[in-house]
């Protein structure tokens, strides 16, 4: 397993980032956002789902959307592969 894989099997804040260095506000405006070429960027869209639903996703904090896409991704994925 690579040390991606494992970092993104944790929560934000179970990931030691002593040693890594504060960011300044001259790094931030340098930063870029880059999207991998064989992934393009996400489509914003207004879908209504139930409360238990999205209570669960948020009781494990932040990026609680990006989990749900996460869920999303597997069916599909799933599906390809057995559909």
């Amino acid at each position: 397993m690579t040390n991606d894989q494992i970092l993104r099997q944790k929560q934000d804040n179970e990931i030691d980032l002593s040693d890594a260095p504060e960011w300044t506000e001259s790094m931030m405006n340098r930063a870029k956002v880059i999207w991998p070429e064989d992934r393009p960027a996400k489509q914003q869209l207004t879908i209504r789902l139930d409360p238990d639903i999205v209570a669960h996703f948020r009781e494990e904090g932040r990026g609680y959307q990006t989990r749900i896409n996460a869920v999303l991704r597997a069916y599909v994925d799933g599906q390809k592969t057995t559909g």
